[in-house]
């Protein structure tokens, strides 16, 4: 892989990183760019949001300059929180029962419990986290920029650095960006990332299995308690599992964009969301039809989530949270 396609994704949280996305504040609007699109908070043309996350109805997303919104009424409306904490892009952001845990830039690491204020944690790496995932059982685990991976067993009070042998799974000598982490309520940790890795643990992170290796880079994980999974990344690239994540096979898109989220449901609907595409299938991934709606064929939204109320929320461009109807 050329030194050009690494890390995309990571090039796009770069303009964080370099201050060209404010911070300016968000105000709530009833425009619709169609009837099936509808806007439910819009921001400022330089503004961004990376990642979503619900448990139930309550809802954080997270974006650049240290921006925190949450929601309780499965996403209908936002309230930014946790102002001034911080000054760095969050990145990623996950939610399980009363943990809530939001990752971002320069190793920056932010934690609440139940309804407690966000708080800075201390996380040992100055690398630039890009997601994070947490179970019910309050087992955390977080990854990032150059191999970087970081594992809790306190629900996010205090973490652990994980080292990784790349030479085992890479032939070239180069510290993998990692996109994206699944921590299963089984306590089985899924990373991806660079080079079409999917690596799995099953003992918190001491030992790895590579399931899967490829030409694409991986941005992002959806794995259902069913087992299965779809991830998504660089040149429409979309893979399902339907194991747990044990194996992984292409579904043909016809794509050639970045896509940087996916959501699955059990009836076999299907969204992904990525650079000036974002395709549905209601197949469980066998055939694909492309949004021409909105300005899902013209803009970004990098992550998906389903409140338990019904709807999805996509987040991306301009600090747009857009919710589809269920």
């Amino acid at each position: 892989m050329s030194v050009t396609n690494r890390g995309v994704r990571a090039a796009c949280f770069t303009l964080a990183a370099a201050g060209l996305l404010s911070a300016a504040a968000y105000a709530n609007t009833s425009a619709k760019t169609s009837s099936n699109n509808p806007v439910v908070l819009q921001g400022k043309a330089h503004q961004a949001l990376f990642s979503v996350a619900f448990d139930g109805d309550r809802g954080v997303a997270v974006g650049a300059m240290g921006e925190l919104l949450e929601s309780s009424d499965g996403g209908k409306s936002w309230k930014a929180t946790a102002k001034g904490i911080t000054p760095l892009s969050l990145l990623g952001v996950g939610l399980q029962g009363a943990h809530r845990i939001a990752v971002g830039q320069q190793g920056l690491i932010l934690r609440s419990e139940g309804d407690a204020a966000w708080s800075k944690v201390e996380s040992g790496s100055q690398q630039r986290l890009l997601a994070v995932s947490v179970n019910q059982a309050g087992l955390a685990a977080s990854v990032g920029s150059f191999g970087a991976i970081l594992v809790s067993e306190n629900c996010g009070a205090s973490w652990q650095p994980v080292v990784v042998d790349w030479t085992r799974y890479l032939e070239e000598p180069v510290d993998p960006h990692l996109y994206d982490v699944a921590v299963s309520d089984g306590g089985v940790i899924t990373i991806a990332g660079e080079y079409g890795l999917i690596l799995r643990s099953a003992d918190h992170g001491k030992t790895w299995v590579s399931v899967h290796r490829g030409e694409a880079s991986i941005f992002d994980i959806a794995m259902r308690p069913d087992g299965v999974g779809y991830a998504v990344g660089q040149n429409g690239l979309v893979m399902t599992s339907s194991d747990g994540g044990n194996t992984w096979r292409d579904l043909p898109t016809g794509s050639e964009a970045v896509l940087l989220g996916v959501w699955s449901a059990p009836d076999g609907r299907v969204i992904v969301a990525g650079m000036r595409e974002t395709l549905e299938s209601s197949d469980a991934g066998a055939t694909w039809k492309r949004r021409a709606d909105g300005d899902f064929a013209t803009a970004w939204y990098s992550a998906i989530a389903a409140p338990a109320s019904g709807g999805l929320v996509l987040v991306g461009h301009t600090g747009r949270i857009v919710k589809l109807a269920g």
